[in-house]
């Protein structure tokens, strides 16, 4: 069994898979680079196998090589539970499945890139054992446990050199499975502080009891309440390998999970900060930040009333220019964020690049009283007489 220190890894979970083009591929890859990480796990699908298996092939050596060019070591998923046919994990299956496994594994066995085999992401997350009830789960449970069994043997006997785990949806399913795996493997999304807590420590309980390393091999969602800054900071605490879900802002999962949009930008400086090992201060002896102390939210308010008084004279209005506007705006906006006084979900310099784009006069003037009049509040600063 090759010797791996785990808990240094530092990965991401990448949805967009194997089939991802060589140019993007590396393009994203170096994003992750840039923040420290050094791991990947992706989903593997039987059906591109058994659809084309030279092609699935190719694509997945060709996904390798790049990984073992940035210095990215790998972690494949071969079945995914979320997913799951019922069909799938009967017997009548299994023979068909072996030749899979086998083929993809002693592909790549011994690669230095591979850094081990996920059997099943999350057993436990699909229809099949969620709505089951009493006796029946109880059945269920025991079906997947014999499948898992099965090719965990397997892989085993063949290739006993290969490190094997299974990416449980939470460390309460691990339990049934432990003597399969070389890895505990695990997924945490608490939304507090206190539970996450308690997910680490009946891992590293679990560690101890079984002489096998702890890996979090899914963590980070937005809707959950497990921010990135919160799980990763816990992570740190706890010194455990983790993986991120995931790297990019993109597809379905995009709207509550991801650092890195395909351009590089990213939706929060604080989750790549977290992923270097910086984290946001939360005590009470936190510093304030004071907008106006060297009087620039005054002036930078002031700036708006002059670019938003027109002239009127001999009968003839004209109103400023939009770019006049949006300076004074802009000016407004830095400091709302910089002084952290404004929701960052949708940044006021990002509405005001969109209205720059736009050309639309009216929605900059309507923006730059706004965010004025932010400012001049949080600052507590008076109207103009």
């Amino acid at each position: 069994m090759r010797n791996y220190e785990y808990s240094e890894i530092r990965g991401f979970n990448y949805s967009t898979g194997y089939k991802t083009p060589k140019d993007q591929l590396k393009r994203e890859f170096g994003y992750a680079k840039r923040i420290g990480l050094n791991s990947v796990r992706i989903w593997l699908f039987e059906e591109d196998y058994e659809k084309n298996r030279e092609e699935f092939l190719n694509q997945l050596g060709e996904f390798v090589s790049v990984c073992r060019e940035m210095e990215l070591s790998v972690m494949m998923i071969l079945f995914n539970g979320n997913l799951l046919d019922p069909r799938s994990i009967e017997r009548d299956a299994w023979e068909k499945q072996e030749r899979y496994v086998e083929e993809v594994i002693g592909s790549f066995a011994g690669n230095p890139a591979i850094l081990m085999w996920d059997l099943m992401n999350e057993p436990a997350c699909n229809d099949y054992i969620l709505k089951s009830q009493g006796d029946q789960r109880a059945q269920r449970w025991d079906k997947m446990l014999c499948f898992l069994k099965h090719h965990a043997s397997r892989i085993k006997e063949k290739f006993p050199e290969e490190i094997l785990t299974i990416g449980h949806m939470r460390i309460t399913d691990v339990e049934d499975h432990i003597e399969l795996v070389d890895v505990i493997s695990f997924h945490d999304y608490s939304p507090t502080r206190s539970q996450i807590d308690r997910s680490y420590q009946k891992a590293m309980e679990l560690s101890e009891q079984w002489s096998k390393p702890i890996l979090n091999s899914e963590m980070c969602c937005l809707c959950r309440g497990n921010p990135y800054d919160v799980a990763l900071e816990k992570a740190y605490e706890y010194k455990t390998g983790r993986y991120l879900f995931e790297l990019m802002i993109d597809g379905y999962w995009g709207d509550i999970h991801g650092v890195f949009y395909p351009d590089g930008t990213v939706r929060d400086p604080s989750i790549a900060a977290a992923a270097m090992g910086i984290f946001r201060k939360r005590e009470k002896d936190v510093v304030a930040v004071t907008p106006n102390k060297e009087g620039h939210a005054a002036a930078a308010v002031a700036m708006v009333r002059d670019a938003l008084t027109d002239s009127t004279e001999s009968f003839r209005y004209a109103a400023k220019p939009i770019e006049t506007v949006l300076e004074a705006a802009e000016y407004c906006a830095n400091l709302l964020e910089a002084c952290e006084l404004v929701p960052m979900n949708l940044p006021p310099s990002a509405r005001i690049q969109r209205i720059r784009e736009a050309g639309d006069l009216r929605a900059a003037r309507k923006l730059a009283y706004e965010l004025a009049e932010q400012l001049r509040k949080a600052c507590l600063l008076l109207p103009p007489e």
